[in-house]
């Protein structure tokens, strides 16, 4: 039996963002509820109830006025807006409003009873409405969530549960019917039930226990819990899973482009479980190269209207925590049938295109393939070819009509391949793209999952390789799409431009460390920011330079209306490959065959919701693989304390400083009351923190020493004691020297 889920109708989701949205873009007009209805290509009666229910209540909040029987219209005097609240750690917040320049602050006493990214209703303050508006919450149109973590606190006949998270505000209390099996000292999920009017706290009920606070087990499923977070597969699609034929037939494979004599190969981490891409390479009698992209057909498999579909889309995408892979699909899927293993034909949906030895494409194919993987690379086996083999082997020499044994044809597909990608990366990055190569931050973890060191991973050549080719498909999959006629919905991997005011915000950070940026116009900015990340490679700043430039841009997201991407400078760009962790890409196969078919479009509103979905989901995974992070690099800090290390200064706030330390990139805080020798304070303008008495002054970016106080894991962070600087400085006549 399918699971019953949530109705993703667009016509319902939102209904009365999206009604103010129609009256705000058309101030001075007014409408009725049938012609709100066909705007938003709403039909059945169900919910052009809702709409006229709405509209009333619109009317009676004063956000719309009522011109003359059944005709509405926008109230352009109206104070109340819609938005999503954004807590910050000192409890106040502020709401995001769509079509509002400036985000409305709310003190928190004002909240009532909102909670971190809650939809609601606010009052903005006539006497204070300019560019810094504050407001009140007047209500909660829809929780964001209702269930937490926290650590539960009996008293006698009741308990309360403290809230793990510095952004929720209040903890919960439970009743000692709602207690279940959980003990004193416990981490817990509790489920939000009411917040009465005169209560001080909200009520709650404990649905599951984690376990004891400070242990492996608990604070990863903790983790995952905080952001609501699937940690295993239902029954019922474990179980539709296991029953697949994930077998090749003859029949499918009849259906599909056979390419199983094309010498095939995957390159992969060392580590990895899943091979969801490969490459082709033979070469043609004219001389040019048939390359082909190939990517695990995983919408074979998964077919829309199934439980196994519905969970796919619910998790929207695989999670990468620091000990483990929480996949978006059963182990039989991610692992087996749709793992394009060496030695193994599998179903494929291919991008295939001719290119010539000076990397000109002259041809291109898309479609469902059978391939056959002749052999699987780990990066460094790859890197290693690259490395040493261009001195044997003459990359440049034809195959056609000569006998190679299979090693040498691999190794002549890899270094042609690598010279084809470095060409393909150069134009790039002439065309605009910016290059992001920031280093990752791992850990060798024990049979304990205890971090026993710190390794950063780095992209070299094998790496660009393979990510060229993949950006090559993405790219022509959604160039193809967007020459439909008539245009076609498709779902594209979108990135805006960097907002102004960020960039003018970065420059000023970095001239801290001597560096400038050029942020005249579009070109000059993609050149001076590309130069810096280049400058700053294998500095001590690199990691906070490469980490404050990526927070300055745009971030990227998944929709139906097309922008381009502008960190890769490319007009047209969705993400194809690698359906096994993404269920957009599992929408862009789907799409693509739908198309190639020759049927007609889908509705565009129907999948604008779901990439909305999809990029919600992908911003909780990233913030719980933060998380992750964070709690291992505490992990591996506890066994350092009281021990001294040479940091960069990485953010300074008016409660203290970020430091960063350079051998191991794990960072802390220097809390400014534990300064000694003088009061400290935070200065914005100069991102320093300076003594009120000495003028002693500490600055973003400077090199400091500081002794591990106290690695908290339940807490999640690392307090630094402040040793000495590499540098003194001090505040003069409103600068730092």
């Amino acid at each position: 039996m399918r699971n019953k889920k949530k109705n993703n109708n667009p016509s319902t989701e939102h209904l009365t963002e999206k009604i103010l949205r129609i009256f705000r873009a058309n101030e001075g007009k007014d409408f009725n509820y049938k012609q709100i209805a066909a705007r938003l290509e709403v039909t059945d009666t169900k919910t052009r109830n809702r709409i006229i229910r709405t509209l009333a209540q619109l009317t009676a909040k004063q956000k719309l006025v009522q011109v003359s029987r059944g005709r509405f219209q926008f109230n352009g005097s109206s104070d109340m807006y819609e938005g999503v609240i954004d807590m910050t750690a000192k409890g106040d917040a502020y709401v995001v409003v769509e079509d509002l320049e400036h985000d409305i602050r709310i003190a928190n006493k004002n909240l009532n009873k909102a909670f971190h990214k809650d939809r609601v209703l606010v009052y903005v303050f006539k006497e204070r409405k300019n560019s810094s508006s504050e407001g009140e919450v007047v209500e909660v149109v829809e929780r964001q969530k209702n269930r937490f973590v926290g650590v539960l606190q009996l008293q006698k006949s009741f308990g309360f549960v403290v809230m793990q998270d510095p952004k929720m505000y209040t903890d919960i209390f439970v009743s000692p019917d709602h207690l279940g099996e959980a003990k004193d000292g416990e981490m817990v999920v509790v489920e939000l039930s009411e917040w009465r009017k005169n209560d001080d706290s909200p009520r709650g009920k404990i649905v599951e226990v984690l376990g004891q606070p400070g242990e492996h087990q608990t604070e990863i499923h903790a983790i995952l819990a905080q952001y609501g977070l699937p940690e295993k597969f239902p029954a019922e699609v474990e179980a539709f899973a296991d029953q697949l034929d994930t077998s090749t037939q003859p029949e499918e494979i009849k259906r599909r482009r056979d390419m199983r004599e094309v010498l095939t190969f995957t390159i992969d981490p060392a580590d990895a479980k899943d091979f969801d891409d490969a490459l082709s390479f033979q070469v043609l009698e004219n001389g040019n190269y048939e390359i082909g992209i190939h990517i695990a057909d995983v919408s074979y498999y998964v077919q829309p209207g199934t439980v196994l579909d519905d969970e796919a889309y619910n998790r929207a995408t695989s999670i990468y925590l620091v000990d483990r892979v929480v996949p978006m699909l059963p182990e039989v899927l991610s692992n087996n049938a749709c793992s394009l293993r060496p030695n193994e034909e599998k179903y494929t949906f291919s991008a295939v295109f001719e290119m010539t030895p000076q990397g000109k494409i002259t041809n291109e194919w898309f479609g469902r393939t059978v391939t056959y993987s002749d052999a699987r690379f780990a990066y460094e086996e790859a890197q290693f070819i690259i490395e040493t083999e261009g001195n044997t082997v003459d990359a440049s020499v034809s195959l056609t009509g000569k006998s190679y044994d299979v090693s040498d044809e691999l190794k002549i597909a890899i270094l042609e391949l690598d010279r084809l990608a470095k060409k393909m990366r150069v134009q790039r990055m002439n065309n605009g793209s910016i290059s992001f190569d920031k280093v990752e931050v791992k850990f060798n973890l024990n049979d304990a999952n205890d971090p026993e060191g710190v390794f950063f991973k780095t992209s070299r050549d094998a790496n660009k390789l393979i990510e060229e080719f993949m950006l090559l498909a993405n790219k022509k999959v959604s160039e193809f799409i967007s020459l439909q006629k008539p245009p076609k919905t498709f779902v594209y991997r979108c990135h805006d431009e960097p907002d102004p005011e960020k960039l003018v915000s970065l420059n000023n950070l970095v001239s801290k460390f001597g560096y400038n940026l050029r942020i005249k116009n579009k070109k000059s900015v993609t050149k001076s920011l590309n130069k810096l990340l280049e400058d700053v490679q294998g500095k001590g700043e690199q990691n906070l330079i490469d980490t404050l430039a990526i927070r300055s841009m745009a971030k990227a997201y998944y929709s139906t209306k097309n922008i381009g991407h502008y960190g890769l400078a490319f007009g047209h760009y969705s993400h194809f490959t690698s359906p096994i962790r993404r269920y957009p890409d599992v929408m862009a196969h789907r799409l693509l065959q739908r198309y190639l078919d020759g049927k007609n479009s889908v509705p565009q509103e129907d999948y604008e919701e779901k990439c909305k979905h999809s990029s919600q989901m992908e911003n909780l995974a990233t913030n719980a693989e933060r998380d992750s992070i964070k709690y291992m690099q505490v992990k591996f800090m506890q066994q350092y304390e009281n021990q001294e290390f040479v940091g960069v200064i990485s953010g300074v706030t008016d409660f203290g400083m970020f430091i960063e330390i350079i051998e191991n990139r794990c960072e802390g805080m220097v809390r400014l009351r534990d300064m000694d020798g003088d009061h400290f304070y935070f200065d914005q303008e100069n991102y320093a923190v300076i003594g009120k008495r000495t003028k002693a002054a500490y600055q973003l970016g400077d090199e400091v020493v500081v002794r591990v106080k106290k690695a908290n894991l339940v807490k999640r962070n690392i307090d630094f004691e402040l040793i000495s600087s590499s540098e003194t400085k001090f505040y003069k006549h409103g600068k730092i020297i």
